[in-house]
């Protein structure tokens, strides 16, 4: 069964109110509930509203940051969510961005890929119960055990942009969780997680906007793309993929204090590489190109078009249907 995931909470929606927007999500073929932590919610309280209110689905944080919280409380959260659950668990963990460590959290963003390997060595090894004593490049923990080990292990996965973090999400963990690519850009992604042999899951979070004005559409891509792909780490990832020459015109423009030049320099083609949108039916296809390339589960992140309200719950689950039809 191909999986299909879509993130949570839906734009727009409050917390309070995703029980019953899920009611009708639910039939929609959705397999997968993932939630996204920047600045709005964290990643695992709209999960445990869901795991309550509808225990059918896979539940995955994509991401809890390695930065913002110490590894034991990462540890801790993972355990009380998989506890909650009655379905499976998947805890994606990353390094997030200097943007959201440093200048949102006020903390040092600095060695993240030690900081990752670190965390996620040590959340492995605590969820099973053990006691551990641990120096690593990262940090060093004294004595700690996990008083409640869940009885299904949660699967522990590694958010990765670039070759040195994609290898070790296949080496170390259960999958690596991307984003911000095309379809065309999966096999060169899947080639470095597997490079150790391994049959490691591949999550991608996949933006929507099911609109069929095109001109809406990538008026609503061309802020998300501006506010994304200047932050550093997206750069370089969209340097490693080739797409250098096509973003270099919007990257001087915003390092110029250019917003408007910035946001007209993005080419289409970009646009229509790393947005989904249209109808149920062409967002179904072009997510199947996800999966055709490598993606083992995608997940859908909706976004209403600009000047358009929120899609509803029914709306979403046609995509769902589409899909899964």
């Amino acid at each position: 069964m191909s999986r299909l995931g879509l993130t949570i909470p839906l734009e727009g929606t409050a917390l309070a109110q995703q029980q019953c927007h899920l009611d009708t999500i639910e039939g929609g073929g959705f397999t997968d509930l993932w939630s996204a932590e920047a600045s709005g919610a964290d990643a695992f309280t709209p999960l445990v509203a869901a795991a309550v209110s509808h225990p059918g689905f896979r539940l995955g944080t994509a991401i809890a940051s390695a930065f913002t919280r110490g590894p034991a409380l990462i540890a801790m959260s993972a355990a009380a969510l998989a506890d909650v659950a009655q379905g499976d668990v998947a805890v994606g963990i990353g390094a997030g961005s200097d943007v959201i460590v440093e200048k949102w959290n006020g903390l040092k963003f600095q060695a993240p890929f030690q900081q990752v390997r670190d965390v996620v060595s040590f959340v492995r090894r605590a969820l099973t119960g053990e006691r551990i004593d641990m120096v690593c490049d990262s940090f060093r923990i004294d004595g700690f055990r996990l008083e409640r080990v869940p009885r299904r292990q949660p699967k522990l996965l590694i958010a990765a942009l670039r070759p040195g973090m994609l290898r070790l999400a296949g080496a170390i963990s259960d999958g690596a969780i991307v984003n911000w690519l095309a379809a065309s850009d999966v096999p060169r992604v899947e080639r470095c997680v597997r490079s150790t042999g391994s049959d490691a899951e591949i999550v991608a979070r996949l933006f929507v906007v099911p609109s069929e004005d095109v001109a809406l559409v990538r008026a609503t891509a061309r802020r998300a793309i501006a506010a994304y792909l200047n932050v550093p780490v997206y750069a370089e990832f969209h340097r490693w993929l080739g797409r250098g020459d096509q973003l270099e015109p919007m990257w001087a423009a915003w390092q110029s204090g250019d917003r408007a030049a910035a946001l007209a320099a993005i080419p289409e083609a970009v646009i229509d590489d790393l947005f989904i949108y249209g109808s149920p039916n062409d967002i179904a296809t072009r997510t199947r190109e996800y999966v055709d390339a490598g993606v083992t589960t995608p997940v859908l992140a909706i976004m209403p078009a600009k000047g358009q309200p929120s899609p509803s719950p029914e709306a979403i689950a046609s995509i769902g249907r589409a899909f899964t039809g």
